[in-house]
């Protein structure tokens, strides 16, 4: 099932239209000027802080992962007077509201489903109640724990803005070629691209009965595969390929042998572009020795560091090929304990992932039976919130769409391949804000998961 490097069309996937429109007279606080509300349709009421959704959970309105239309997270903006409500899509006449001081769904024509909503920044709102100085909010994050479940109503402040997030968004076509942008591309990426059982052993016998991928890393390069997820452990031979450990593992491949690999499938193919996303358990110093050990790896190298790409946004992928730039390498390892090694990894090329890239939960679930379709950050916890939706002034992080299960089944993996393009449109670009950039899958040669690249990349996510 080759996926042709023609395959990035330039067609119209145009959805619902998202207009902005200014907001009729309504009243507002003295701090309050005139704000731009988004025109009457449907949305999801999505935190700026933890990029989770308001839900309504048996009357209590909660935020939830984004679950798409399966959790009651779609509310229809509409004007009421000088005011506006959220109704819920899911049971007519009850509104995003409040009971007291928590968030609650009330009915429609009461005064507690009146909101105002004000402009706090690019695309970014508050809902007020009107004639007070109180606002739809997130609690504050204890010590050690995740921000609480229950919407509350507060003061005003980063955890009280919100985004009003089309449920289906009007999209762009994709540029011509010569002016897409990196951040405009998605590409199939293989999950655990190195544990397919053509190229060598990657875990203890079991394991290696049950592979993530059926192919080797030449013949997915040769399928259109574009993005490689390995993991890299050390040991007294270097960085090598292995799942958990290497220990018990017969004819394990060293990370420089399938670097090797893209690198001269580069220099074969000029106008390629290729991304490695590391799971990585080794010194920076020997992960900087491997590298050198690659042949013409420097030729190719892409750094965004050294290029401006904070400040000015990703490059047009036509400039890219033509410095020959082709080749992105991401580690999932801390800075922080890089520095305190002495060796930072993007000093020798290797970008951080969390510096450049948003993620979501890496599992949909075991191996077998029901998928769990949510699309949360990989990085929300007790001591992390990096959300989905994260941004910067003249910076959107790239997006990496996680779409496997636990155990790398190929009959589960064709059906979930086969559902990538709606889970995609439906769940993740809303959770994200943004079109995914990288499909991450097992068994991509199974259930057509190119099919969905080749669709998202008929367009572009406003």
């Amino acid at each position: 099932m080759p996926y042709p490097r023609t395959a990035l069309l330039a067609t119209t996937a145009a959805l619902a239209a998202a207009v902005v429109a200014p907001a009729p007279t309504a009243s507002a606080s003295a701090t309050a000027s005139a704000s731009a509300v988004p025109a009457g349709g449907a949305y999801y009421v999505q935190s700026v802080t933890t990029g989770l959704n308001a839900a309504d959970d048996g009357g209590a309105v909660e935020q939830h992962r984004p679950r798409g239309d399966e959790d009651h997270q779609r509310w229809t903006l509409r004007a009421s007077g000088s005011s506006y409500v959220l109704e819920s899509a899911d049971a007519a006449g009850r509104c995003l509201g409040r009971s007291g001081d928590l968030a609650a769904t009330v009915a429609c024509t009461g005064a507690d489903a009146a909101w105002e909503i004000i402009e706090a920044g690019a695309d970014r709102y508050r809902l007020k109640v009107p004639g007070a100085e109180r606002h739809l909010t997130v609690g504050a994050k204890p010590a050690g724990a995740v921000h609480p479940e229950r919407l509350t109503v507060g003061p005003a402040g980063d955890l009280a803005t919100w985004y009003l997030t089309p449920v289906a968004p009007a999209t762009r076509p994709m540029p011509p070629a010569d002016r897409r942008t990196l951040d405009q591309v998605t590409f199939l990426t293989s999950h655990n691209a190195y544990a397919n059982g053509v190229d060598g052993g990657f875990a203890p016998p079991f394991v290696n009965l049950v592979p993530n991928q059926t192919r080797g890393v030449d013949q997915q390069l040769t399928d259109g595969v574009r993005g490689f997820m390995m993991d890299i452990h050390q040991t007294p031979d270097g960085a090598i390929l292995c799942h958990n450990s290497c220990t018990l593992v017969s004819r394990p491949v060293a990370l420089r042998v399938d670097l090797q690999r893209i690198v001269d499938f580069l220099e074969r193919h000029p106008d390629q572009f290729v991304t490695v996303f590391l799971e990585d358990y080794v010194d920076p110093a020997v992960l900087r020795d491997e590298l050198a050990r690659v042949d013409g790896l420097s030729d190719v190298l892409y750094r965004p560091d050294l290029a401006g790409v904070r400040e000015n946004g990703w490059p047009r992928m036509a400039d890219l090929t033509a410095a020959g730039d082709r080749l992105l390498l991401f580690t999932d390892h801390s800075r922080a304990a890089d520095r305190s090694a002495g060796l930072t990894r993007d000093s020798f090329g290797v970008m951080y992932q969390r510096e450049w890239t948003v993620e979501n939960y890496w599992s949909m679930g075991p191996g077998i039976g029901t998928s769990d379709w949510s699309c949360y950050s990989r990085w929300y916890d007790a001591n992390t919130t990096v959300p989905l939706t994260r941004t910067e002034a003249n910076f959107r992080p790239l997006f990496v769409m996680n779409h496997f299960r636990d155990a790398g089944i190929a009959s589960t993996a064709a059906t979930d391949n086969a559902k990538l393009a709606d889970r995609a449109r439906r769940f993740c670009e809303p959770a994200a804000r943004k079109k995914p950039n990288f499909l991450a899958v097992d068994h991509y040669d199974r259930g057509d998961p190119a099919a969905a690249v080749t669709a998202l990349n008929t367009y572009v996510y406003p």
